[in-house]
């Protein structure tokens, strides 16, 4: 099965943590931290996430098996973000 992202922060999407729509139906491209009720949590830049998600760096690590330091989290971030449905340019 391909791994789903969330379209907004980047985060591996599971049924334990997908947004919800409007009527409380599970949302499929979002996750519950940026996305609730049919409705983004935060209005933020796509910097201002990348700044926010550096911050669990820590814990992308752990998941993924890789040693990257903040930055490179950030530069990572700066490259994968782009292409994600809430950033990407129309």
């Amino acid at each position: 099965m391909e791994m789903k992202f969330c379209q907004s922060c980047g985060m591996p999407l599971l049924d334990d943590n997908k947004g919800t729509n409007g009527d409380g139906s599970l949302n499929e491209d979002y996750c519950i931290y940026c996305y609730k009720d049919g409705q983004f949590l935060q209005d933020v830049t796509m910097e201002q996430m990348i700044e926010h998600c550096a911050q669990f760096t820590d814990e992308i690590n752990k998941q993924s098996g890789q040693n990257l330091t903040v930055e490179q989290a950030k530069e990572m971030m700066s490259r994968f973000f782009p292409h994600l449905k809430r950033w990407k340019k129309s």
